[in-house]
């Protein structure tokens, strides 16, 4: 394994901190590694980029996926979970979700989340999008991500387990044989850290969530800017299938100008029985798929957005006025303030909905134990790209996948022994540095993004999203290399740089897959294509900042790390 030797610019550390483990995020897959590595023993350090409870965990609506209800079995859940995956999912990854999934959630009731129960006291489980069983856990109704926030949250301030909030990681530390030795970054504001500073460990977890924040509208928080992955590649790890991020159906529309985060409206209402219409009430998903209104998401998502260019709509809308207030206010509370907080009641009117940018069913690539192409770095959670996803993630798996692969990640960090090495960085080189963007250019991004490379993608605009992204990083690589000067150091320059570099590997990735698969609809290729396409992109970034891009020979990744580096 080779270092690219990539950096941010930013300035050199004024404080260090050490640890067995840096944990990088502080959604339920963070939160999740740092409590089982501390249970283990392990020195352990929480690093998250606003404070512990508002990453993406805590929007979570509908719930998490296990077999636990009576007659399910986690062979029906791995039944589900490939069909939406669409060919592309690594069995053996999906195995290892649905049969560790069912004990993993019961360790996180243990930890102090509370679930919605029936009057006999039994888990209350409810049907999403592509589950043919109800198997969804929910908390508060409609407020399953901010319960397991709460309790995870709780949990490590009881154990006293440090944390570093409001810091914005840069990069990964190695030594001088390419290992894991840490990472840098920059605390903002007051505290016990202020500025750039590093934390050095032989163990690094990214579980720094999506990039959603790469497209005009998502359903991602602010802080979503792709950072682990980005991280990631300047590290010399591999990425894939980052061609695939999920838009969810149905999200609050707000209007086709509407930037940055909007209000998602979950899954779990239609699991409950709310029908998808048109501006004339007619019901249009029969006969699209055998699940209807409750098909894998990329199908809705796709029956919606044709149902818009046949009316030429700007959106559909969602009806569940038979639900009634009671329903409404007791199972759906959040959504039910959110919806009326922007002029809608939808006790007595159906919802307008359209398609907005969601998960990221890809990122870096990850064996069954988390562990990425860098020797002590692992990944979790929506950074990750363990392989379960497939081609399109299937609703509520990936709470439930960040609890699994992070405690799978937190075993092999205290079996291997990986935590008994002292790690010596390298000095950080001041070359080759990855050049700024100014902030404005976020805006810039999102919009070639959400034109050339949203839901729906051809050759011409993802080669035109393509030039467009080049021209930007061109633009910013001419006045580093030439004059050496760049936009200036700081949160806002490294989230947009962050969002360039996963743009340009995700318009490369979709531009290579011709074909169209799960949430990745091309226009100009209307059919799978198993025969060319049943494998997966891998991407890594070369030492001259340009991207290598090739495919796997099957659906299977190869091995993350030879064995002498295990």
């Amino acid at each position: 394994m080779s270092t690219t030797g990539i950096r941010l610019h930013a300035p050199a550390p004024g404080w260090a901190i050490s640890a067995d483990v840096v944990v990088v995020g502080s959604g339920v897959a963070g939160l999740t590694a740092a409590l089982r590595c501390e249970a283990a023993g392990l020195d352990t350090v929480v690093v998250t980029k606003a404070r512990l409870d508002d990453g993406s965990t805590r929007w979570a609506q509908g719930g998490i996926a296990a077999a636990l209800g009576e007659g399910d079995t986690p062979e029906q859940h791995l039944d589900d979970t490939l069909v939406a995956g669409a060919g592309l999912c690594d069995e053996d990854a999906v195995r290892i979700l649905v049969t560790e999934g069912p004990d993993a959630v019961r360790r996180l009731v243990a930890t102090g989340a509370h679930f919605d129960e029936s009057a006999e006291g039994d888990l209350e489980l409810t049907r999403e999008g592509g589950h043919h069983r109800r198997r969804i856990a929910h908390a508060g109704g409609d407020a399953t991500g901010a319960e397991i926030s709460r309790a995870l949250v709780e949990a490590v301030r009881a154990r006293g387990v440090r944390t570093v909030e409001n810091a914005l990681v840069l990069d990964l530390l190695t030594d001088a044989e390419g290992r894991t030795a840490g990472v840098t970054l920059h605390v903002m504001g007051e505290g016990q850290h202020d500025g750039v500073g590093a934390v050095h460990a032989p163990a690094v977890v990214l579980a720094t969530g999506g990039m959603g924040q790469v497209f005009s509208a998502t359903t991602n928080p602010s802080v979503a800017t792709g950072d682990g992955v980005a991280l990631a590649l300047r590290a010399g790890a591999e990425v894939s299938d980052l061609e695939f991020v999920q838009f969810h159906p149905t999200v609050l529309f707000l209007g086709a100008e509407a930037e940055g985060q909007q209000p998602l409206v979950s899954e779990a209402v239609r699991g409950e029985g709310a029908h998808l219409v048109d501006a004339d009430g007619v019901r249009f998903m029969a006969g699209q798929h055998e699940l209807g209104e409750l098909a894998p998401r990329d199908i809705v998502a796709k029956g919606i957005m044709r149902r818009m260019q046949e009316k030429g709509a700007e959106h559909m809308y969602l009806d569940a006025r038979h639900f009634g207030a009671d329903m409404w206010e007791h199972r759906f509370p959040t959504i039910l303030a959110a919806c009326r907080a922007h002029g809608i009641d939808p006790v007595r009117e159906p919802i307008p909905i359209a398609p907005a940018a969601h998960h990221a069913s890809g990122g870096v690539r990850t064996d069954s134990h988390g562990r990425t192409t860098v020797p002590g770095l692992y990944a979790c959670g929506e950074v990750a790209c363990t392989g379960v996803h497939g081609a399109n993630r299937l609703a509520s798996n990936s709470l439930l996948e960040g609890l699994v692969y992070a405690e799978r990640i937190a075993a092999d960090i205290a079996g291997t022994g990986l935590h008994a090495r002292v790690p010596v960085p390298v000095e950080t080189p001041s070359t080759p540095a990855h050049p700024l963007l100014a902030p404005e250019e976020r805006f810039t991004i999102q919009r070639i993004m959400t034109d050339g490379a949203g839901i729906l993608r051809s050759a011409g605009s993802l080669a035109q999203a393509a030039g467009q992204l080049d021209a930007l990083h061109a633009h910013a690589r001419g006045a580093l290399d030439e004059n050496g000067k760049t936009a200036e150091p700081g949160v806002d320059t490294w989230e947009t740089t962050n969002l360039l570099c996963v743009a340009r590997v995700l318009v490369a990735a979709a531009g290579l897959r011709e074909e169209t698969r799960g949430c990745h609809w091309r226009e100009d290729h209307a059919d799978r294509d198993d025969a060319d396409w049943r494998r997966h992109i891998v991407v890594r970034l070369n030492p001259d900042r340009s991207l290598a891009v090739l495919t796997t020979d099957t659906t299977h990744f190869p091995p993350t790390q030879r064995p002498q580096e295990q």
